[in-house]
């Protein structure tokens, strides 16, 4: 991040208030595994106002394409890989002043079970290893299917019965193995998770356990205000964050002890700084998804590679091998 007061900063009465700029990419809701995409992106940039507006008209010009509002995939198409890389490059406009936050949604998916059902994710990680290394692709994607119902608000079957029925069918059909004795762990929660689908009776949750916005934009924050001074992000307007969510996320920021000056809502075509951010969230999700599904171009995951929250999960052989290492704890 860069200290010059031209990339975002401004005096505020506890010091200098950084300002940041954000958007994402890939949101489908509840639906994590049975979606458009694979991977959720949260990407934010701190830029003046004007940096924003010129690297935006940059980019029109060496694109030259007739649409009045560009997006990321504008700059995907192969024909304007030139103009993508230097987006990227240590010349381009947003180089030491953006973020982007990567969250694999399977993994996620496993994270929100974990936490749910066992009081805590410190597991998750070692589930998801064992659970994909065992089960194969077709029982793996049951059991996230069967987690995803289980959490999603909106279910008109039996989801609690499907879960414990896909997790009793897994134990059963691979005895002996670390990720059955998980399973059996699981297998044991059944009335929390009868208590969590009985909670819905009296209406949905404020804060959906399977949305990942929420403590996406948490995170973003802490990224920018690591040094301790106070950061005020300008977020893409959207249904899901209306001022009780928005509360929400600033109590939860304060509780995580990150100096959260407050979130406001903007429309994107009227603040380049978010069309920048829609840019970047955008290029990563994609640039992610190709690298989980093993067509990744080792060119541009070397170019997003600076940009990515040390905290993310994608499919960069770096993140792997974090999901890889022994679980301690």
């Amino acid at each position: 991040m860069s200290g010059n007061r031209e990339d975002g900063e401004q005096d505020g009465a506890s010091g200098t208030l950084l300002e940041v700029a954000c958007d994402e990419s890939g949101s489908d809701g509840e639906n994590l595994t049975g979606g458009n995409t694979d991977v959720f992106a949260h990407g934010s940039v701190s830029l003046s106002v004007a940096s924003a507006a010129a690297a935006v008209r940059e980019i029109r010009d060496r694109i030259r394409s007739p649409a009045e509002e560009y997006k990321a995939n504008h700059l995907l198409r192969e024909k304007h890989r030139a103009v993508l890389e230097w987006l990227l490059t240590p010349e381009g406009p947003i180089h030491g002043r953006a973020r982007v936050h990567l969250m694999e949604k399977s993994y996620f998916v496993v994270e929100r079970t974990v936490g749910l059902l066992l009081d805590g994710t410190s597991e998750a990680p070692d589930l998801f290893r064992a659970g994909r290394g065992t089960f194969g692709d077709d029982g793996w994607r049951a059991f996230l299917e069967a987690a995803n119902r289980l959490l999603r608000v909106r279910d008109n079957g039996d989801p609690v019965a499907a879960f414990y029925g896909t997790v009793d069918a897994l134990r059963r059909a691979y005895p002996g193995t670390r990720a059955a004795e998980f399973l059996g762990r699981l297998a044991a929660t059944r009335a929390r998770a009868e208590a969590y689908r009985a909670g819905f009776l009296a209406g949905p949750p404020l804060i959906p356990v399977l949305n990942p916005l929420l403590p996406a934009i948490v995170r973003t924050a802490a990224l920018w205000s690591g040094d301790g001074r106070p950061v005020r992000l300008v977020h893409d307007r959207q249904n899901m964050l209306t001022p009780d969510r928005i509360a929400w996320i600033e109590e939860a920021a304060r509780r995580a002890g990150v100096a959260l000056a407050g979130l406001r809502l903007v429309v994107a075509r009227d603040d380049a700084r978010v069309q920048v951010a829609d840019f970047l969230a955008g290029i990563a999700r994609k640039i992610a998804s190709d690298e989980l599904n093993r067509r990744g171009d080792p060119a541009l995951t070397a170019l997003l590679r600076p940009y990515v929250d040390p905290d993310s999960v994608w499919g960069d052989a770096r993140s792997r091998a974090r999901l890889a290492a022994p679980v301690t704890g």
